[in-house]
């Protein structure tokens, strides 16, 4: 086999023959479409269907300012939302072209040279060596290597590939995007692009997601609130009727009939009627919620970048928050992804947790970093480790650095996993090899020992050394045996002389604890799958926190795959860690779980994750993982860390309660306004507020005050309170309490405030005062009642202040609401109110806060302790 290499006359043929190595990517939606998607939304539709009977059937009573509000709500909202998930989509995009900046070294016209890893094609042949990321599917054409597979087949354990003649088997057969551990060899490209392994997988996720929970509630939100208002459309468009056909003629059956045939009179009332429906309809639907929710995500999606967590699809955040079981990668998101020395002990059976406490012993020491620095692939440059496997860079890490004394190196047997141990002859004065490899390779040849002084002592407590190295392995701790010899042995060893035993673990994170905690009191069923044994499975679980009674399941996934869908079911409740697991048994769990109607989250770095990210209802991609896993997921968890994503639950939690208090603060006024508008033929009042008037209103209820909900704070307690069921409906029986409780009472006073004497000599029998008074009252009815849907405490002040913006806005609609009382004049049917008549009107409107505190507190007397 010729192996110089392609000449450029050959890549440029088998480019166009094969095509480039270049990735499929999925397609991104432009800012139309996004803008196009969102107009689909539930509660748009309606008021679309809305805008279109005004425009067909109304055009000759056109209310232009009522339907401006209508079109400027719907176009900010779908613009916030494009514009948001477009710029989202624009930082991911970046993150990728970052990403894929990757070189490889290929053989071209008989040369080493460095490419870009699209720029690869067929037949090429590549250098591959220690830490590079293999480019394409080909074999092993010449040396040996171990390969980290792990992003492929969730596996830890390396593979090792070497050149096997005439034939394509395991044994030589590398993939790309996994990772070169040790050694060097030449690869010949076979496959490429969208055809290799990591290719095909790239292909599967372009498909559609399922709809987040989100989407589904306020679905069916849509069609509560459209059945709320066609029937409250007809019942009001009925009362109209019956009021002008029969109450006005005096029930009189013969003008009634009059009334009836008089078809120009009839059709007049039957226009009328309709523009009624179609005003109770648009009163009825919340048209400022698309805009909040918009608002309360891209909002969120900043404040959650600040937190090392980024946002690719709006809705991931809020299903962040409805999660009811999390599937978690080990390695990485867990732990700290790298391993690193715990402990060294001596021959003497002493311990020492880091280099310094070897300080000490200078002589020891002296005899240990030798052991570690000159036997080892790894090497430091510019205070960079690079090089050799995760075991070498680990042992280099806990001695720092190399010393001054130059050391020659005259024979050198790198690692090898079957042969389990790496060994080099030094001559450093003296003629001394050194090893290092698994006890069962090393610590049976060991006759000798050195003290702390430096000195060699014969072995007698092998057994006692034996004993702590199994407990060690059996907490997850991976163990190395060092060993000196007087000379070069090649595969038999004889009279070594032990150093120490290393321990090197993949720490768990510290904030992974309390993430796990933190997740755990959430109500958040937490399962941890790894590719480690059980034993180790185990052990990383109760350090971690998951295993931490005997109803505490551990299965390893042949166990799992033993077992049918309906046991597996039965048990998912308990079950904890997944040992040996398979993506397989990832993708198989998430369907399992939603075929129990739960919200599942998945976390995943590799390859072989893409498909459970894809499949989960929110897919959660570490930073430091595949380009695939990424474009896979919904969130990527920027640092790596468990604790991030309990902070992305959190936030979720915190967006769905911001869109509740929303909702009731929103349904509450549109409540008073159907209830006025049903109430108010039959006692004399029409349109108590004017067009103008109406479009500030709806600016305080839709911009404003979804505005300021959008800023509420993340309060830990919401992470411990139980995860919401995937049907929950968005409107519970709290908030339905308040909302109705609320706004009756509203719309009574209302009622009350225009219809009363006695309120009419309050502001001077007057009815320019009073309707100016009105004006006043029915916002600050709505600024009062924002308070009372923050929070469900009795404290409407609790967390007040960590929602500044909140503060800001309600002071803003005070100052323009007395400002247009007072200066509005014949635009806004306003004239200004005396100091005292000014107090009355907002006392009355505050009555709203005793009024739901009584509400309140006979919830809590009987016991019931709600909240959104």
């Amino acid at each position: 086999m010729n192996k110089t290499g392609l000449t450029e006359k050959e890549v440029l043929k088998n480019r166009e023959k094969y095509g480039t190595n270049a990735l499929a990517k999925q397609k991104a939606n432009g800012f139309f479409k996004l803008f196009i998607d969102a107009l689909g939304d539930p509660i748009i539709k309606i008021l679309l269907i809305a805008l279109a009977i005004k425009i067909v059937f109304l055009f000759k009573d056109f209310d232009w300012y009522e339907t401006i509000g209508i079109v400027i709500a719907i176009l900010f909202a779908s613009f916030i939302s494009s514009i948001s998930e477009y710029g989202s989509e624009k930082a991911f995009k970046k993150l990728q072209e970052d990403a894929s900046k990757i070189k490889c070294k290929v053989k071209r016209n008989g040369q080493i040279k460095e490419i870009y890893v699209e720029e690869v094609v067929k037949n090429d042949i590549v250098l591959l060596e220690t830490g590079d990321k293999i480019p394409a599917d080909g074999m092993i054409i010449e040396g040996d290597i171990s390969v980290d597979e792990s992003s492929l087949n969730g596996e830890s354990k390396e593979a090792y590939k070497e050149a096997v003649h005439g034939i394509v088997t395991n044994k030589n057969k590398v993939f790309r995007g996994t990772t070169v551990y040790s050694k060097r060899a030449l690869m010949l490209v076979e496959t490429i692009g969208n055809d290799t392994v990591y290719g095909k997988m790239n292909l599967e996720l372009h498909n559609d997601s399922p709809d987040s929970p989100l989407k589904l509630r306020l679905r069916k939100l849509a069609i509560i609130i459209s059945r709320i208002g066609y029937i409250g459309a007809l019942l009001v468009s009925l009362s109209y009727l019956f009021s002008v056909i029969v109450i006005n003629n005096g029930f009189d059956p013969d003008k009634i009939m009059q009334t009836i045939t008089n078809f120009p009179v009839l059709f007049g009332y039957l226009l009328y009627a309709m523009t009624l429906s179609v005003t109770i309809i648009v009163v009825a639907v919340p048209e400022g919620l698309p805009m909040m929710i918009t608002l309360v995500l891209s909002s969120n999606m900043k404040r959650m970048l600040k937190n090392n967590v980024l946002v690719r699809k709006l809705v991931g955040i809020e299903t962040a928050g409805s999660v009811n079981i999390l599937f978690t990668d080990k390695t990485g998101t867990l732990t700290k992804g790298k391993l690193e020395v715990t402990e060294f002990l001596s021959g003497s059976m002493k311990h020492y947790y880091n280099e310094a406490d070897l300080f000490s012993y200078p002589k020891l020491h002296t005899i240990v970093s030798t052991s570690i620095l000159y036997n080892n692939a790894s090497t430091y440059s510019n205070d960079k480790i690079i090089g050799g496997n995760i075991t070498d860079r680990a042992l280099l890490a806990f001695v720092k650095k190399e010393p001054i004394k130059p050391v020659q190196k005259l024979k050198i047997t790198p690692f090898d996993s079957k042969a389990k141990y790496a060994s080099t002859m030094i001559d450093n004065g003296n003629k001394v090899t050194l090893i290092k490899g698994a006890m069962e390779k090393i610590l049976p040849y060991c006759t000798q020992y050195y003290t702390e002084e430096g000195f060699k002592r014969p072995l007698a407590n092998k057994k006692t050394i034996e004993n702590y190295i199994n407990d060690r392995a059996g907490e997850g701790i991976r163990i190395l045996v060092l060993a000196t010899g007087d000379s070069y042995y090649g595969n038999t060893f004889k009279n070594l002389t032990l150093v120490g035993i290393i321990s090197i673990k993949d720490d768990i994170r510290k904030e992974a604890i309390e993430g796990v905690k933190l997740v755990e009191e959430a109500g958040i069923k937490t399962v941890m799958l790894t590719g480690d044994n059980k034993n180790t499975a185990a052990a990383i679980g109760k350090e971690v926190g998951l295993l931490t009674s005997s109803k505490d399941i551990l299965l390893t996934s042949d166990e799992l795959n033993q077992m049918t869908e309906e046991e597996i079911k039965k048990i998912l409740p308990h079950l904890k860690v997944v040992a040996r697991s398979l993506p397989s048994d990832k993708t198989k769990l998430i369907k399992i779980a939603q075929s129990l109607d739960l919200v599942v989250g998945m976390t995943g770095d590799g390859v072989n994750d893409a498909p459970a990210l894809k499949n989960a209802d929110v897919g959660f991609a570490m930073g430091s993982g595949t380009e695939v896993a990424k474009e896979a997921s919904d969130i990527v968890i920027l640092d790596d860390n468990f604790l991030s994503i309990s902070k992305a639950i959190l936030f979720g939690r915190t967006i769905f309660k911001s869109i509740r208090k929303f909702i009731i603060c929103q349904l509450t006024v549109n409540m008073c306004a159907i209830f006025l508008s049903f109430i108010g033929p039959f006692i004399g009042i029409d349109t108590p507020v004017t067009v103008i008037q109406m479009l500030w209103i709806n600016m305080v209820m839709d911009t404003l005050t979804g505005l300021a909900f959008a800023f509420e704070p993340a309060l830990l307690d919401y992470m411990k309170e139980k995860p919401k069921k995937k049907n929950e409906s968005i409107i519970n029986r709290y908030m339905f309490g308040e909302i109705f409780f609320t706004g009756i009472y509203s719309a009574i006073l209302c009622i009350l405030f225009l219809k009363l004497p006695f309120f009419h000599a309050l502001f001077r029998n007057d009815t320019k005062y009073l309707m100016s008074a009105f004006f006043g009252l029915f916002i600050f009815i709505d600024i009062f009642n924002s308070f009372n849907a923050r929070t469900h405490r009795l404290n409407l002040f609790a967390n007040i202040f960590k929602n500044k913006v909140f503060l800001a806005i309600v002071t803003f609609i005070v100052i323009v609401q007395i400002i247009l009382i007072y200066f509005g004049g014949s635009v806004f049917r306003t004239v200004g109110l005396t100091f005292k008549e000014l107090q009355i009107m907002i006392l009355l409107a505050a009555s709203v806060i005793p009024i739901d505190f009584m509400r309140k507190l006979f919830l809590r007397k009987k016991g019931i302790i709600g909240g959104v």
